[in-house]
C-alpha cells in the first residue's frame, strides 16, 4: 500500500508583532475628546490608523482592565507619558496609546479613571485588535516608528517587565533611532 503524506502550511498562527515587521492594520475610532484628538494630531470622525497619528515614533500598550501586571504598572506608564510631555524636544515625537484587550468601552474608562491615565485608551471589546496581534498576554509593549512617507516598522515589542519610565524612554530612543 501507498501512504500518502500531505501538508498544510500552517493555518494563521497567529503571533506577536517582532522587530522589524510591519504593524497589523488596526483601526480605531478617532476620539471623541478634544485633548485626545488634538494629542494624536487626528482630525474629523470616524476612524484611523496609527501610523495616521502625527509622531515619529507610538507605543502601543496592549493591556486588560483586569491584569493585575497592568494595574501596577499604571503609574509608571503614567510617569511615561509625564517624562514625554515634559520634554519640548519628545512631545511632538512620542505618542502613547492603550488598546484594552477584550475590554467594553466601559471597563477601559473605569481603568482610565481608577489609574488616572492622561494618554488615549481604546477598547477592542471583541479581542479584533488582540488576535491580529498574536492574541499577546498582557501588558504588552509595541513601539512603532512612522517614517515621514507614511510607512512604519515595529522597533521593539515585549511582554510585560516595565523597568520604568527612564529606562523604558531610554530604551525607546535607542531602537527607534531618535537617539
Amino acid at each position: 500500500f501507498w501512504l500518502l503524506v500531505l501538508s498544510f502550511p500552517a493555518l494563521s498562527v497567529n503571533k506577536p508583532p517582532e522587530k522589524g515587521e510591519v504593524l497589523p492594520v488596526i483601526n480605531l475610532p478617532i476620539p471623541k475628546i478634544p485633548g485626545e484628538k488634538n494629542y494624536l494630531g487626528l482630525f474629523g470622525d470616524g476612524h484611523f490608523k496609527i501610523p495616521q497619528i502625527k509622531a515619529k515614533v507610538v507605543i502601543i500598550e496592549i493591556f486588560s482592565m483586569y491584569c493585575p501586571y497592568c494595574q501596577k504598572d499604571a503609574p509608571g506608564i503614567n510617569e511615561l507619558y509625564n517624562t514625554i510631555e515634559n520634554n519640548p524636544d519628545l512631545k511632538t515625537k512620542i505618542k502613547l496609546i492603550g488598546i484594552g484587550a477584550g475590554n467594553s468601552s466601559y471597563e477601559v474608562e473605569v481603568f482610565k479613571k481608577t489609574y488616572k491615565v492622561p494618554f488615549p485608551l481604546f477598547p477592542d471589546k471583541d479581542f479584533v485588535i488582540h488576535k491580529a496581534c498574536g492574541e499577546v498576554r498582557t501588558p504588552y509593549f509595541i513601539v512603532v516608528k512612522i517614517n515621514d512617507d507614511g510607512t512604519h516598522q515595529i522597533v521593539h515589542s515585549q511582554l510585560g517587565g516595565y523597568p520604568g519610565a527612564e529606562p523604558f524612554l531610554e530604551l525607546i530612543l535607542k531602537s527607534s533611532g531618535l537617539k
